[in-house]
C-alpha cells in the first residue's frame, strides 16, 4: 500500500511540473494596453471651460476662485498688498491693546450660571473656554454661526465688537446676536451662549 501512494505522489508531482511547464512555455496571451489615462485628462480638460466657483473646501462666504482680481485686496486683509504694490493698512481694534493695558467688564453667561471679568482684548468664546466652559463653536472666524450667543442687554454692538463677522445681518445684531469667537467685550452685559438667529 505505501508503494501506491509513492506512486500516485510521485505521478501527481510530475503531471503538475508539466502543467506549469506548459503554462509558463505558452505565455497567458495577455500583453498591457496603452496607458491613455493622460491624454483623456488633457482632453477632459481642454473641454471643460474654466468657471469662477470657488476652490474645493474654500466655503466662506464671497470666497473662493472668482471676483478679486489678481493682486486687489478685499478691505482691512492684515499685510495684503494693494494693486500699486503698497501694504494694505490693518485694521485696529480691541485685539491690539496690550493685556497690561486692557480694560475688563462683568460679563453674565446665564446659561452657565456665573458672571466673570472679561478683558477687552480676548474674544468672549477664548474667555469662556479659560473658565473651563465646553462653548459652542467652529470655524473660529466668524464665518458660521455655531459660536453664536444673544446679549440680554439690548443690540450687540452696544456691548460688543466684532472683528470680521460675516454671518449676522443689522436686524440679528440689532436683536443681540453675536458670535462669540470673533467678538470683544466692550461693555458689561448679560449673554445666553449656543443661542443662534
Amino acid at each position: 500500500m505505501a508503494e501506491v501512494n509513492m506512486v500516485g505522489l510521485g505521478l501527481g508531482a510530475a503531471l503538475t511540473l508539466v502543467a506549469v511547464a506548459l503554462h509558463f512555455s505558452k505565455g497567458t496571451g495577455w500583453s498591457p494596453t496603452t496607458d491613455i489615462s493622460q491624454e483623456l485628462l488633457e482632453r477632459r480638460a481642454a473641454a471643460v471651460p474654466e468657471t469662477d466657483f470657488p476652490e474645493p473646501m474654500n466655503r466662506a462666504i464671497g470666497g473662493g476662485g472668482g471676483g478679486v482680481a489678481a493682486g486687489a485686496v478685499a478691505g482691512g486683509e492684515e499685510g495684503a498688498e494693494l494693486e500699486e504694490g503698497g501694504e494694505a493698512e490693518a485694521e485696529s481694534g480691541p485685539w491690539d491693546v496690550p493685556d497690561d493695558e486692557a480694560e475688563t467688564f462683568e460679563v453674565e453667561f446665564v446659561k452657565e450660571g456665573e458672571t466673570i471679568e472679561l478683558a477687552e482684548n480676548e474674544t468672549i468664546l477664548e474667555q469662556g473656554e479659560d473658565q473651563g466652559w465646553d462653548l459652542p463653536y467652529a470655524c473660529r472666524q466668524g464665518q458660521c454661526v455655531s459660536c453664536a450667543g444673544q446679549v440680554q442687554d439690548g443690540p450687540a454692538e452696544e456691548y460688543v465688537v466684532h472683528n470680521d463677522q460675516q454671518m449676522l445681518d443689522d436686524n440679528e445684531l440689532d436683536e443681540g446676536y453675536t458670535l462669540t469667537c470673533v467678538a470683544y467685550p466692550k461693555s458689561s452685559f448679560s449673554i445666553e451662549t449656543g443661542e443662534a438667529p
